[in-house]
Formats: structure tokens, sequence, C-alpha cells
């Protein structure tokens, strides 16, 4: 694992998630757990309206601390309720955090590869619909990361568990001075939250 995700790993402060908070990330842990409990693979789409900012910041995480606490057989993804582009915020802000990125394909709907660790396999980045080919089409949890796409969505096919575990949007704060601190903030926050279902799982 790149030495700066690392450093950013160990600034994260799980003590900061309050207990309310808490009750709403357990079911996920609850999710992984009965997954290794019953040796199976760990299937998680991080679902938003446009798969653009929050979703993709949960879909990396989860899968760059999962790796990092040794926890095996996690996949993750992320979709939309409709398909966009991955924002520039969120590659300016994961580069920032130590992750390198490579763009992959030349479209308005750019793919991008990205990497935690020299010999990391990347995790595959593009905006898409939440039942897009590319994404599982049974036995996975379905994690509601914006409450648009929890409210406009009240099936999703395929889904084991559908699982709410909302984030404020960044993209509030595009075009102004605050822009580089709120994803910042949002994706900071993001990573904690996951770190801290990830302690609760007993492999």
């Amino acid at each position: 694992m790149f030495l700066a995700i690392r450093e950013t790993i160990s600034s994260l402060n799980t003590n900061t998630i309050t207990q309310e908070r808490k009750q709403i990330l357990n079911p996920l842990t609850e999710f992984i757990q009965n997954k290794i409990d019953n040796d199976e693979v760990i299937n998680i789409n991080f679902i938003c309206t446009h798969n653009s900012r929050r979703s993709h910041l949960s879909q990396i995480w989860m899968k760059t601390l999962a790796d990092h606490r040794g926890i095996p057989n996690v996949y993750c993804y992320s979709g939309g309720t409709e398909a966009t582009a991955m924002a520039s915020g969120v590659l300016t802000t994961l580069k920032n955090q130590g992750f390198d990125i490579q763009a992959i394909s030349d479209e308005s709907n750019t793919v991008y590869a990205v990497k935690y660790g020299k010999n990391a396999q990347p995790i595959i980045g593009f905006s898409k619909r939440y039942d897009d080919p590319f994404n599982p089409e049974d036995s996975f949890a379905a994690i509601m990361t914006c409450s648009q796409a929890d409210g406009g969505c009240p099936f999703i096919a395929g889904a084991e568990k559908r699982i709410p575990i909302t984030f404020e949007d960044p993209k509030l704060f595009d075009g102004t001075d605050q822009e580089k601190e709120k994803y910042q903030e949002r994706s900071i926050q993001i990573a904690t939250e996951i770190l801290y279902v990830l302690q609760q799982v007993k492999t």
C-alpha cells in the first residue's frame, strides 16, 4: 500500500463517530460478518443518484480498507439511478490522499484505474447505473449513500440486503472556496466510518 494512503488511514479517528451513526453502520458490519462466517464472497454495491461522488469514494475506500485490514474476498462496486461521470473533485481528493489514478478511456464518462498499492489490482471507476452488467446481479448488499437514491429506488433487483448509509453531497460546494476542504472532509468521513465497520468484523 502506498505510504501516503497508510498515513491517511493512520490519521482516521473512529472515536469521532457518534453512537447514533454507529447504529446506522452496524447492519453493514453484520452483512460482512455473516458472509465471512459462511465462507462466502462479500459483494457490496454503493449506490447514489449520479454515481459521481459519494458512491465512488465509498467503493474505493471499502476495497482499500478491506485489504488494509486483511479481510479477503471483498468485491466493491458502485452505481447510480443514472450514469453521468466520476467528478473531478473526487479524483483530485483521492490523488491528494495517496491514490494513483490513471484514465484508461478517453470519453465524457471516463473510465479510471485507481490503485492503492504498487501491486494492488486496480479498482475500476466510472459512472454507471446500479444494474449495469459491470455490477453483480445478485447476492450483494446495496448501500444507499444518498437519500435521493434511497427514496427513488424502493427496490434494488438482486440485492440480498439494502442498507441506507447516507452522506452529505460535496457537490454543494463545487466552484466555491470551500470545494477542496469539503471533498476532503467527505472522503475522510467515509473512510473513517468504513474503517469502523471493518474493525468490528472478526475473521
